[in-house]
């Protein structure tokens, strides 16, 4: 199999397979968690907003099959990352950083001053990964409000406030 990835904007028929994607990318956050909790996934209504807005973006194998995905929508002055997975067969190969350097490019395209998520501080493929890609965690005064809110949600529906951490980068 090639690491060779196209990165492209998703089609509304491929939904069901970016769900697919995220369970089986869950696995491998389960795994490093030490946790066995059932996975969820994005709803559907997520995922078609991020389409419709032109914010959903696939890695396409050779074949042109999805094989990872992110999804984002535009917040304030920001391209806010709502989800970003790959299938366990395709991890560690390079496509989340491709994926990232996409948004990277479309952020920039909208004209936005930063890219934005929320994700686990202490996993390595999580904080640790997106701050090998420039992001950096805001002190509590830079924090955008709408990101302050969206950690609060998190910790709100049974997320550890200790593990959350908001990232940024700065275009």
């Amino acid at each position: 199999m090639s690491s060779a990835c196209t990165i492209r904007r998703a089609r509304l028929d491929e939904l069901p397979r970016l769900t697919e994607i995220e369970i089986d990318a869950f696995a491998t956050l389960a795994a490093a968690l030490g946790v066995a909790h059932e996975a969820h996934a994005l709803a559907r209504e997520v995922l078609r907003g991020s389409l419709n807005a032109g914010l959903l973006l696939v890695a396409a194998d050779e074949g042109d099959q999805p094989v990872g995905f992110l999804a984002a929508e535009e917040v304030d002055d920001a391209l806010y990352i709502i989800e970003l997975d790959v299938c366990r067969e395709w991890q560690r190969k390079g496509v989340g950083r491709q994926l990232i350097s996409a948004a990277i490019a479309l952020a920039r395209t909208r004209q936005l001053s930063s890219l934005t998520l929320t994700t686990d501080r202490h996993v390595p493929f999580n904080a640790p990964f997106y701050a090998s890609l420039g992001f950096v965690l805001p002190g509590s005064e830079a924090m955008p409000q709408f990101l302050r809110k969206k950690l609060e949600h998190e910790v709100s529906v049974g997320m550890d406030a200790e593990r959350r951490a908001a990232m940024v980068l700065t275009l």
